[in-house]
């Protein structure tokens, strides 16, 4: 198995691991040719960017229970689809990111200093 790196070129790191994210639903914003969303930016949730994605048809905020999704609150950490953090960093709107968990291939969709002008540490969980 090959070793998954982020965007610096270093190993990836997990993202979050409650809430549970990441497609494979492992912490890690890992992907493969079946996440057609390709959620490999690991961003820390804001109550404007909730706002701004579920403007977009995209609720992040109301629990799913069908998923086993809890719903996310400001200050959680989560794999975002790099196509929608593009979008909304064309909108002013994008969330901050932790590039240590975020995935190499986020950089078909955003170049690294867009990136790191975002760039935060993980919150951390009480």
């Amino acid at each position: 198995m090959s070793v998954i790196k982020n965007v610096l070129g270093t190993n990836l790191e997990p993202c979050c691991h409650n809430p549970v994210t990441g497609f494979f639903r492992d912490g890690y914003c890992s992907t493969s040719s079946e996440d057609h969303g390709v959620h490999t930016v690991c961003v820390v949730i804001t109550n404007e960017f909730l706002q701004y994605s579920k403007s977009k048809g995209n609720d992040l905020s109301t629990p799913n229970e069908i998923y086993g999704f809890p719903g996310l609150k400001a200050g959680d950490a989560w794999c975002l689809c790099a196509a929608r953090w593009a979008e909304a960093l064309e909108d002013d709107k994008a969330p901050q990111v932790v590039l240590a968990s975020t995935h190499a291939q986020t950089l078909q969709f955003v170049t690294l200093e867009e990136l790191k002008a975002y760039a935060v540490e993980l919150p951390k969980k009480k």
